[in-house]
């Protein structure tokens, strides 16, 4: 079939109205009855035709039934194109039967270009183009209408199809814009599911210590320590939460972002970031290795990976480090746990990932991971390990 339908950002199919194949094929069933109504009206005008009329009105009939049944919903979306070539056909016979007169067909014409336009791509449009000009100028000289007849066709074929692809691409805008407004909606409840769940419970913690501190008045040194401890992780998770949500609205709306690039010592970066985390890592990063890269950045992708390690995976957690001769340093960062299933592994570093919570609850740790590690001018990528995974983060040598 010619052209695909774009899909994407498509209304629900309601049957009559909206988009999708069933409500391309029931509109396509009323154009059928229309027809089906002027052929019979027609008869007793053109009595010398009455017969291919009475047949033309039967065969309208049956494809009217035909489109308005048949589960056109369960097939492929292009599959009611199809219901264009007996139109045209019919158009093309019903145009002979009147003598070569376009007056009765040319609407029909329109309206099947409109009609293809609404629920086919630009491509599918002009596949169509050579079948309209066939149906429109065949009849026209089987009853010999003479040069008028070309002139004609080179107004109106071209005209038909002009409007069919006008139709097609607005429809391709809106589809787009629909969708566009969709993501934002969704980011947007991504945005209040986070703030509702994962904010929360840090918080309940950092009130809880707050209020401990207060009602005991005095305690140990140690004990006091603990709670502030407590506290002060919770608090970077509600910062590290804040910075994901924040790099991720900029990654989006603006591509990029602004990376204050110096060199860093990696293994104290690393045991910083995971100083964060409540779960024992163990780094086996060399001393002397650097890395090119954003200081905070660096740590923002070191605690994703992390955490993203400690919440799905199991312990030890091992972070490491080698140069792979290309003049970038390759961060590892495995666990011991079951690994990433199969089917997941494609989704991992996509945005909103079940697989991904490093981020926050709706998968953004390794989508930002990995925006963050190509602004450097590395890579973020996953490799099963034996047992666990292995998150692998490359960054240019300092």
């Amino acid at each position: 079939m010619p052209g695909a339908p774009v899909t994407e950002g498509r209304e629900p199919d309601r049957g009559l109205f909206g988009e999708g194949p069933r409500t391309a094929s029931r509109q396509m069933a009323l154009m059928f009855a229309l027809g089906l109504g002027l052929s019979l009206a027609g008869i007793p005008s053109v009595p010398g035709q009455r017969t291919a009329l009475v047949v033309l009105a039967a065969v309208q009939a049956v494809l009217a039934l035909l489109a308005w049944w048949l589960p056109w919903h369960r097939s492929d979306p292009r599959a009611p194109l199809v219901l264009s070539l007996p139109a045209l056909v019919i158009l093309a016979l019903s145009t002979w039967a009147f003598g070569g007169s376009t007056a009765g067909t040319a609407p029909f014409y329109l309206l099947l270009a409109v009609w293809a336009g609404m629920h086919f791509s630009v491509r599918a449009v002009l596949a169509l183009s050579p079948f309209v000009a066939a149906s429109y100028l065949v009849p026209l000289f089987a009853v010999e209408r003479g040069p008028m007849t070309l002139t004609g066709a080179v107004t109106f074929v071209p005209a038909l199809v002009g409007v069919g692809v006008l139709i097609a691409r607005q429809m391709e805008h809106q589809r787009r814009d629909r969708e566009t407004i969709r993501r934002m909606e969704r980011w947007r409840a991504a945005l209040s599911a986070t703030l509702a769940h994962d904010v929360r419970s840090p918080l309940t913690s950092v009130q809880f210590a707050l209020e401990t501190l207060d009602e005991e008045g005095e305690l140990p040194a140690e004990q006091r320590h603990s709670i502030v401890s407590v506290a002060l992780r919770q608090t970077g998770r509600i910062r590290r939460l804040a910075a994901g949500l924040l790099d991720a609205d900029r990654l989006d709306s603006r591509g990029g972002l602004r990376l204050d690039l110096t060199t860093v010592p990696l293994r104290a970066a690393v045991e910083e970031a995971v100083g964060y985390l409540g779960t024992p890592v163990r780094v086996e990063v060399p001393d002397g290795l650097t890395v090119r890269a954003d200081p905070q950045r660096l740590e923002q992708m070191l605690v994703n990976l992390t955490a993203n390690a400690a919440r799905h995976g199991a312990p030890p957690i091992v972070v490491s480090a080698a140069p792979d001769g290309r003049g970038m340093l390759a961060v590892h960062v495995r666990d011991h746990g079951a690994g990433v299933p199969e089917d997941k592994r494609p989704l991992l570093f996509s945005r909103f990932s079940s697989a991904d919570t490093g981020g926050g609850s709706v998968g953004l740790g390794l989508w930002i991971t990995r925006e963050l590690a190509r602004a450097h001018g590395g890579d973020a990528s996953y490799a099963p390990a034996d047992p666990g995974s292995r998150f692998t983060v490359t960054l240019p040598a300092g």
